[in-house]
């Protein structure tokens, strides 16, 4: 299916100083000391497009006025556009502050045409600009739907779009422009009138643009684009438009780069271990080095909603020296995309890649020094067979592991392990704790330690009058006499 995604942005000479979740939303764009963009907050105060510089101070003194840069508008194209990579290889980039995407082979990977719409939606708001969507089957269609900002931009058959585009008035088309007076006084309005009249005279007043722009809108010709192509390392930088003095404030910002990231690794097919945001700081003589925010990655990850949270955990826990005035991401080490799993069933509990997430957010949370696993010792001593240690940047394959001595464990092993084993009293000649205990299982003797700690017991699983299960051992003292009392303790509990 051959299907077209126009994105135009309306507000861009605004966004690119003030992005819908900046603040400040006093702001106004002049261009040739005239408004000719503003805030829906500037317009309320009276500032209209066209009005002068005075005009507009004298009308809202503490409104923002900025200077129209084309060259943050390309730059904040080129952004989008990055972005937007996720969603199809192939982006072009549209006369008059519009995108195309080729989205037909991407449908049924993100869930047809309202899943997919609802997406690049998501993504222009997490990048703060303003989009008005539309989808059509030609390029030329979907970008005449989108510059015209209609509600029901959304046209899947040729049919449907014919109808559609005839409605749409003539000053959408750039060629038409400097003859819309001539256009008026002939009564040819819209689009529909205006391929009614005879083509070899239009194209002898108008020129060949005019038919050539019909004519690619309608699907009559072929339709030819420069693609968007995602450079070889990625590292953007974001300027920010105020001095940001708490660090939880820096998310959206930190969203705006994942975003392009996230189009970037898509397009060159790889996923990411290890990103490094730089917390820009100010210049000059109380110059200081950034703040580096650090991510190193258990699992490789292409998306950005991990990220996000692991960024948010750690700017929520973090304490600025000094004002940020701009943010750096740069993705320091990368892999080819691992290709989905080929299983059947889901694995019960979560996927491996879902726990070491987990793993990863709690560490971003509470800290790496109160985040700890499990690592095997090679001793039989049960006390000294296992230490704590922070979890790994990476999960540890079962060879990197010690060596365990053999035959380890031989026996079932209590979930709950005594920090100090505590003494029992003996009665009725059977160790007691609550209850007179009775021995369920053989011995299991284990022997180890030398220099002074050596160790001989008797390791026992006891069974209460509650039917509670216990983990007790009965020491065995080198060299003692053969009727001295057993001395029993007890070390385990199970669940």
């Amino acid at each position: 299916m051959r299907l077209w995604i126009g994105l135009c942005l309306p507000r861009l000479p605004l966004e690119v100083f003030c992005p819908r979740w900046s603040a400040d939303q006093l702001g106004v764009v002049l261009e040739q000391e005239q408004v000719m963009a503003l805030s829906p907050l500037a317009r309320a105060a009276g500032i209209r497009p066209g009005m002068r510089r005075a005009g507009a101070l004298m009308l809202a003194p503490q409104a923002r006025l900025h200077e129209r840069s084309p060259e943050l508008e390309a730059q904040a194209l080129q952004a989008v556009a990055l972005a937007l990579l996720q969603y199809s290889p192939l982006v072009a980039q549209g006369e008059e502050a519009t995108l195309l995407v080729d989205a037909g082979a991407s449908l049924r990977l993100f869930g047809g045409v309202r899943a997919l719409c609802r997406h690049i939606a998501a993504s222009l708001r997490a990048l703060g600009y303003t989009a008005q969507l539309s989808c059509a089957p030609t390029a030329r269609g979907a970008w005449l739907l989108a510059r015209a900002g209609t509600r029901q931009g959304r046209v899947l058959g040729m049919a449907s779009l014919v109808r559609r585009l005839d409605r749409l008035p003539c000053a959408l088309l750039p060629p038409a422009r400097p003859w819309l007076e001539w256009f008026e006084g002939i009564g040819c309005r819209t689009l529909g009138q205006l391929r009614q009249l005879p083509r070899p005279g239009l194209q002898r007043r108008c020129g060949a643009a005019v038919l050539a722009m019909l004519d690619d809108a309608h699907g009559h010709s072929t339709e030819l684009f420069v693609w968007m192509e995602a450079p070889p390392t990625f590292r953007a930088s974001l300027e920010l438009f105020d001095r940001v003095e708490h660090a939880d404030a820096l998310l959206f910002g930190a969203r705006r780069l994942l975003q392009q990231m996230t189009g970037w690794l898509c397009a060159r097919q790889f996923a990411v271990e290890r990103i490094q945001l730089l917390l820009a700081h100010e210049r000059g003589r109380v110059a200081r080095p950034p703040t580096v925010i650090d991510l190193a990655l258990g699992e490789a990850v292409w998306r950005d909603e991990h990220l996000v949270r692991l960024l948010k955990e750690r700017l929520a826990q973090l304490v600025l020296d000094a004002p940020v005035i701009g943010l750096t991401l740069e993705a320091l080490q990368v892999q080819p995309m691992a290709p989905p799993s080929e299983s059947l069933f889901p694995e019960p509990g979560g996927t491996p890649q879902e726990r070491q997430r987990l793993m990863e957010l709690l560490v971003a949370r509470l800290g790496a020094e109160n985040v700890l696993q499990a690592s095997p010792r090679a001793d039989y001593r049960p006390e000294a067979a296992n230490q704590w240690l922070p979890l790994p940047a990476k999960p540890v394959s079962r060879s990197a592991l010690p060596d365990l001595p053999p035959g380890l464990p031989g026996m079932p092993r209590p979930g709950w392990l005594l920090a100090q084993p505590i003494a029992l009293l003996m009665r009725e000649h059977r160790p007691f704790y609550g209850s007179p205990l009775k021995m369920v299982s053989v011995a299991e003797r284990i022997e180890a330690g030398w220099w002074g700690q050596s160790q001989a017991r008797d390791y026992f699983i006891a069974e209460g009058r509650d039917h509670a299960h216990y983990w007790v051992y009965r020491e065995r003292i080198a060299g003692s006499a053969e009727d001295a009392a057993p001395r029993w303790f007890l070390h385990g509990l199970f669940g």
